[in-house]
């Protein structure tokens, strides 16, 4: 049983790793950091394939690692100090295929990171309400809640800037 269970997550990891790198792109912004979340979140993910309940399950827990993986190098990149020749020698790199609007990039961006989650799991990923859930470790209703808030300050942020624009 835990044999087919891992060769299922080996499989099941082979056929969404270009979602699983969206996944960490839209969280990170940043090829190399992508690649990492993506590669540790796989390699935990072998290494404690043994914590698999049933098959059903892999999906929801897989993206439950994923996430986490992101959220730990959004930590570390908020705790790292940059210098003026840091940020001078950085340049933007764009993942053709992978890119989003920007506007409605920066209307993500203010909101509440988990808000963020949330709505990409929900809109990008086509999760459902109860795989959030799971993935999040939220109640269902909070999920629920999170959602509509973040998607009304989404609204009045994106109508806000067409104020501006006209």
């Amino acid at each position: 049983m835990k044999q087919i269970l891992y060769e299922r997550l080996i499989q099941y990891i082979l056929e969404n790793q270009d979602r699983f790198y969206r996944v960490a792109y839209s969280y990170t912004r940043h090829q190399e950091d992508a690649l990492d979340v993506v590669q540790s979140a796989v390699c935990k993910a072998l290494e404690a394939h043994e914590s698999i309940k049933n098959e059903e399950a892999i999906r929801t827990w897989f993206y439950r690692i994923l996430i986490n993986e992101c959220l730990t190098v959004l930590k570390k990149r908020k705790r790292l100090l940059f210098t003026d020749d840091d940020l001078e020698r950085e340049e933007m790199y764009y993942e053709k295929g992978y890119e989003q609007d920007d506007d409605l990039e920066k209307e993500l961006d203010r909101l509440e990171l988990d808000v963020q989650g949330i709505i990409k799991l929900r809109f990008f990923e086509e999760l459902s309400l109860q795989e959030i859930s799971c993935i999040t470790g939220l109640n269902l209703n909070t999920v629920k809640t999170k959602l509509y808030r973040g998607l009304k300050q989404l609204k009045e942020n994106i109508q806000e800037a067409d104020i501006w624009v006209s």
